[in-house]
């Protein structure tokens, strides 16, 4: 591939990362700017009208309520500087919460340990990253977590074929036992990467969460340095509800990261911020569309560029 070709493929990336995020980029920063826009001098009505639209935009009412005290405790911004100022501060915020970059190591096993809600696309997401693994010459297993809802397992072994993945699967068996047969598997024959698939949970169920931690405790007992990510989908349509399930999930299994899936259309991508700010925890991937190669490494520079370029 010649440099003029990369180039170009780079640019077609970061346009369709544009067309992914505009509707975010209205919600979150078109319409602050708006708001605000001709006004010499930053008022009351015009900061509770800002924080308002922020937190319409699923930033969160924390974050939005502590960005604007930063205006209200100060008189250098002018209103016309107030896009530049969102872009510094949400910047800061997705640099604060960690490296946007997947672990991996490769010089041995890499367990990759895939959690979230019922819809959120998980088991679309392992597929994916199954499929990309393999495009990189890796070996992969896919860990059949999900054994009590035969379509689960159906559906992830459709996934495991397209993708050209291994599969480990018991039907009706403890989950806690699959993922570790496949432990088992993937180091006896030579595996790169196993991803371990889980029931779609319901953060509010108690017990659903206590099984969830015991597969992590197998994890954590049998393969603790080779446990590279323990990640949550997100659905991006789910806003401020993502966050809650974030906080849940974290507490219950130390979570590492984020994926971000429907990302296209979606006008509460803001919600990665909210994340990050609140939680910590950098989004790592982002759904981009339906195609097998629309799985991306999340940047946080180039999101904060897409989101801003458009206002």
């Amino acid at each position: 591939m010649t440099e003029k070709t990369t180039g170009a493929a780079m640019f077609n990336f970061f346009d369709k990362l544009k067309n992914t995020v505009s509707k975010t980029a209205k919600a979150l920063v078109g319409n602050v700017v708006d708001a605000v826009s001709g006004e010499e001098e930053f008022s009351d009505f015009i900061l509770d009208d800002m924080e308002d639209l922020l937190i319409s935009a699923d930033l969160g009412v924390d974050y939005a309520t502590q960005l604007v005290d930063k205006l209200r405790k100060q008189n250098k911004i002018k209103p016309y500087e107030v896009k530049e100022f969102l872009q510094n501060e949400f910047m800061t915020t997705l640099d604060s919460a960690g490296s946007c970059k997947l672990n991996y190591n490769n010089e041995g096993l890499n367990i990759y340990f895939i959690t979230g809600v019922n819809g959120a696309g998980k088991t679309t997401l392992i597929g994916k990253l199954a499929y990309r693994f393999k495009q990189e010459g890796k070996k992969v297993l896919i860990a059949a977590g999900d054994t009590f809802r035969a379509a689960a397992e159906e559906q992830v072994d459709i996934w495991s074929k397209r993708s050209g993945a291994d599969i480990v699967r018991r039907d009706k068996a403890d989950p806690a036992s699959v993922v570790y047969e496949a432990i088992q598997k993937a180091r006896n024959e030579n595996y790169n990467v196993v991803l371990v698939d889980t029931a779609g949970r319901l953060q509010n169920k108690f017990n659903l969460m206590e099984e969830l931690s015991k597969i992590k405790s197998v994890i954590d007992k049998n393969a603790p340095d080779e446990l590279m990510e323990s990640i949550l989908v997100i659905d991006a349509n789910t806003g401020q509800n993502g966050l809650q399930q974030a906080k849940v999930f974290k507490e219950c299994v130390n979570l590492s990261a984020v994926a971000l899936t429907k990302l296209d259309g979606s006008a509460k991508g803001a919600i990665v911020l909210a994340i990050a700010k609140e939680l910590a925890l950098p989004v790592k991937l982002a759904g981009v569309g339906e195609k097998m190669e629309d799985l991306k490494d999340f940047d946080s520079k180039e999101f904060i560029q897409a989101l801003f370029e458009q206002n």
